[in-house]
C-alpha cells in the first residue's frame, strides 16, 4: 500500500507542478525549475497527502502544500549543491542544475522554486480559510529557514572548518533543522488543515526525519553511487562527524530502528488509518538511494 501512494503521490506533485509551472514560459530559469523539481521520490509530498487524507482534507485542497514543500525541497538541493556549498555535480543520478545551465541560473531557479512554493500555500486554492493559508505559511517559512532547514546547513557549513568534530548532540540538532523540519511540516500540514492536533504526526515525523538522515549517513558509507545518485564517500572524506563515525556502522542501524520503532507508537491515536505512515517510517532506513 505504501509503495502505491508514494507512486500515487509522485504521479499527482509532477503534474501539479507541470499545471503550475505552464504559465510560466520556456526561458532558460523556468527550465532549470522544471528540471529541478522533477524525479526523486516525493517522501515529503506523500507526508503531506497522507496525512491530509487521515484528517478528511480534500485532495484537490492538499496537493498544493504537497507541490508547495517538493519546490521547497528542490530549491535546497539546487542551492546545496552550488560550488559555494557542496559543490556536487551530480543529484538523482543526472548533472545538477548549475552543471546543466550555470551558476546564476542555479541560483535564480532555486529562488524562484522557493517563492512558487509559498505562493502555492498562500492560495485560495489550498484551503478556503485565510487564517489557515497564514498559518502554513508561516510554519513553512519556519521550517525552511533561520529555525530549521537554513539553520541546519549553516551549522553544517561551520562544522567544515570546526577545529574539533561535531557532539552527537550537535550533529542531532543540526539534522534537526536540516533534513528534519521540512519533514515535520509535510507530516503536520493535513493536520493544519484540518484544524486538528499536530502533536502526534509532530512526534512521529521528528523520529522519521532522523532517522532518515542516519539512513544517508549509512549509504554514503555503504551505498552504491550509481543507485543513490549523488557521490557517496565525501563525509568520510572530508573528516566531516556523522552518525556513522560516531555510532559506528552497526550502533547507527540500531539507532535508525529505534527511531522507526518511535515513530510508529507515536501513531498509535489514529489506529490502523496510519499504516501507511508506519510503513513509510519503515521505508526510509530500507531504501538504497
Amino acid at each position: 500500500m505504501f509503495q502505491t501512494r508514494l507512486t500515487e503521490a509522485a504521479t499527482l506533485v509532477q503534474a501539479h507542478l507541470t499545471k503550475v509551472m505552464d504559465p510560466l514560459g520556456d526561458l532558460p530559469v523556468v527550465e532549470a525549475m522544471r528540471y529541478a523539481s522533477g524525479g526523486g521520490k516525493r517522501l515529503r509530498a506523500f507526508l503531506v497527502l497522507e496525512s491530509a487524507r487521515l484528517h478528511g482534507v480534500a485532495q484537490e485542497n492538499a496537493i498544493w502544500p504537497a507541490a508547495a514543500i517538493e519546490m521547497i525541497h528542490a530549491y535546497s538541493l539546487v542551492h546545496d549543491d552550488l560550488p559555494c556549498m557542496d559543490d556536487d555535480d551530480l543529484r538523482r543520478g543526472l548533472p545538477t542544475v548549475h552543471v546543466q545551465w550555470d551558476e546564476t541560473t542555479a541560483v535564480l531557479a532555486g529562488d524562484a522554486l522557493q517563492t512558487l512554493g509559498f505562493e502555492s500555500v498562500a492560495r485560495t486554492e489550498c484551503h478556503p480559510d485565510p487564517e489557515v493559508r497564514a498559518m502554513l505559511t508561516v510554519t513553512l517559512a519556519r521550517a525552511a529557514g533561520a529555525q530549521g532547514m537554513v539553520l541546519g546547513q549553516a551549522l553544517d557549513i561551520a562544522a567544515e572548518s570546526a577545529t574539533t568534530p561535531l557532539t552527537l548532540d550537535e550533529i542531532t540538532r543540526l539534522q534537526a533543522g536540516k533534513t528534519g523540519a521540512l519533514i515535520a511540516w509535510s507530516a503536520t500540514a493535513g493536520a493544519l488543515m484540518a484544524g486538528a492536533d499536530t502533536a502526534p504526526l509532530k512526534r512521529y515525523a521528528e523520529d522519521l526525519g532522523l532517522a532518515f538522515q542516519i539512513a544517508d549517513d549509512i549509504l554514503d558509507v555503504v551505498g552504491d553511487a550509481s543507485k543513490v545518485g549523488k557521490a557517496v564517500g565525501k563525509d568520510a572524506d572530508a573528516g566531516k562527524a556523522t552518525f556513522v563515525s560516531l555510532l559506528g556502522l552497526e550502533g547507527a542501524k540500531t539507532r535508525a530502528r529505534d527511531l522507526v520503532t518511535d515513530a510508529c507508537d507515536a501513531l498509535s491515536p489514529y489506529g490502523e488509518d496510519a499504516e501507511t505512515l508506519r510503513d513509510a517510517a519503515r521505508f526510509v532506513i530500507s531504501r538504497d538511494s
